[in-house]
């Protein structure tokens, strides 16, 4: 009698080595919120050979296009850029304080290296912070704030600051790099969320691959400044109007500690992509993602995201008097730090979850509820 199979048949990667090698290259360039051209002009030289048309807007948004001479058009899209720090005030001892640009992690940020960027290069940085030698003898200690964090480039003075470039309204970037650990994970700063544009130009590279011939327009978007109020997707819906959008980004991991699961949900990084449940998600749109899901037997998560999901998908829903939106995020631990994780079996599935979820939209569909 023939043995029963206990093994899951795996699924050959998604992701190449030539893919991995630009997504490492992606990352480990800096763009920050309203400074993400360079990182945009990557990404879209790395799309260019998979799509039969783009453009930039005045912002930096860029967008690939397959099909752009369709009526019917479909948007997946996430968003590049990346918390920072502005330079805010530099004291006449050549010490350097910041504000933040974006969500950024004041308690992360003692004894980090950073780039500052100014029209002469990148000056290097780090964020100071007093011995714990220094902060004993019975007071309560300190804890970061933006009070008290400050960055040292190695001047003495005000002028030998200005003298290397730097001046208020500097952006900061910390310098941290992609790496992969036990061959399990991917890990770097900014993942968040260029994590989503990699998947993206990725889903575009199988659609080229396979020889599909979609029957809509389909609209590749990398959009800008996410971080600071979904600024970018609100400007580039408008432009391209679009029948239907599905968008990517990152969630909490919630399994590791000090994340209360009765509040966050319960989702892990290797246990697939996770589909959302919020008012901006369109519900036959979303019934369609779970269904393409099931169909290709791509293992998936759920999310209940309240009043908003936070992403760019609320910006698409309710735009062009409200646009068909869904959202397929990717689990990610540490959020804001310098040491995200994502999972590669995920980033795998979430590319493949997009792409068999456009196979099946059909030009002209009408996800209403009711006519």
């Amino acid at each position: 009698m023939a043995k029963k199979k206990t093994e899951v048949e795996q699924k050959p990667a998604v992701v190449t080595e030539n893919s991995l090698a630009f997504f490492e290259k992606y990352i480990n360039n800096a763009s920050p919120t309203g400074f993400e051209w360079k990182g945009q002009q990557l990404w879209l030289e790395y799309l260019k050979p998979y799509i039969d048309d783009h453009f930039v807007d005045n912002y930096g948004t860029a967008v690939g296009v397959i099909n752009p001479t369709a009526e019917y058009k479909v948007v997946i899209e996430a968003h590049a850029d990346e918390i920072s720090w502005f330079v805010n005030y530099i004291t006449s001892d050549g010490l350097i304080y910041v504000i933040r640009n974006g969500g950024s992690d004041h308690q992360i940020a003692p004894s980090k290296r950073v780039d500052i960027h100014t029209d002469n290069g990148i000056v290097k940085a780090v964020f100071g912070w007093p011995a714990i030698h220094t902060r004993l003898g019975g007071e309560k200690e300190e804890a970061p704030t933006l009070k008290n964090i400050f960055l040292d480039c190695g001047c003495t003075s005000k002028e030998e600051v200005e003298k290397l470039g730097i001046h208020v309204g500097c952006v900061i970037t910390y310098e941290d790099e992609f790496m992969v650990l036990n061959n399990r994970y991917y890990v770097g700063r900014a993942l968040d969320n260029r994590a989503g544009g990699f998947m993206i130009a990725e889903v575009a590279r199988l659609l080229k691959e396979n020889n599909v011939t979609l029957p809509f327009g389909l609209y590749i978007v990398n959009a800008v400044q996410e971080e600071i109020g979904l600024r970018g997707a609100e400007m580039i819906a408008h432009r391209i109007k679009p029948n239907v959008a599905i968008v990517t980004d990152v969630t909490h991991d919630t399994g590791t500690p000090m994340i209360n699961k009765i509040t966050q949900g319960d989702l892990s990084c290797g246990k697939g992509p996770v589909i959302s449940y919020a008012p901006a998600v369109q519900n036959n749109l979303n019934k369609l993602l779970i269904e393409s899901a099931q169909k290709a037997n791509i293992p998936f998560q759920r999310q209940a995201s309240s009043r908003s999901t936070g992403t760019d998908t609320d910006a698409f829903a309710y735009s062009n008097d409200g646009v068909p939106s869904a959202l397929i995020s990717l689990p990610l631990r540490y959020m804001h730090t310098t040491v995200e994780m994502i999972h590669k079996e995920d980033v795998d599935n979430v590319i493949r979850l997009i792409y068999e979820s456009l196979l099946n939209i059909k030009s002209g569909q009408d996800f209403r509820y009711f006519r």
